[in-house]
């Protein structure tokens, strides 16, 4: 099992940019994908990005695409989403998780085993 702490959010501006870290402990980070994900009050849980273990391979969903960027640094146990040019629809409790297969990586949430606890960001506009 794998314990993810979420850091970084906070209230921006549309327009700004911020960065948040997940930070991974208990278990070998670096055989596993990493992916974001972000829940808006009264909406579902939706993707936003993910990676492979290596960092070799990422996804995005539409709305982000051009906007965000994950990156992940092994060394650290720590994945990070750059958010850029935030908008007001941004606004949502972002989750980063961890799916524990080998050699996939995905982007449904059923997916992923391990979850942290989630970090607001709100974007005012």
């Amino acid at each position: 099992q794998v314990q993810l702490v979420e850091s970084g959010g906070g209230l921006v501006q549309a327009g700004d940019s911020l960065r948040l870290s997940c930070a991974a402990s208990g278990r070998t980070f670096s055989s596993y994908a990493m992916g974001w994900f972000r829940q808006a009050p009264g909406k579902e849980r939706e993707f936003v990005a993910s990676i492979s273990w290596s960092g070799g391979s990422t996804y995005y969903a539409d709305s982000v695409k051009g906007r965000f960027t994950i990156s992940r640094d092994n060394a650290k146990n720590t994945v990070y989403l750059q958010m850029n040019s935030l908008k007001p629809e941004d606004t949502a409790v972002y989750y980063c998780a961890a799916d524990y297969r080998i050699g996939v990586v995905s982007t449904v949430v059923s997916d992923f085993d391990s979850w942290g606890q989630g970090t607001q960001v709100t974007v005012s506009s």
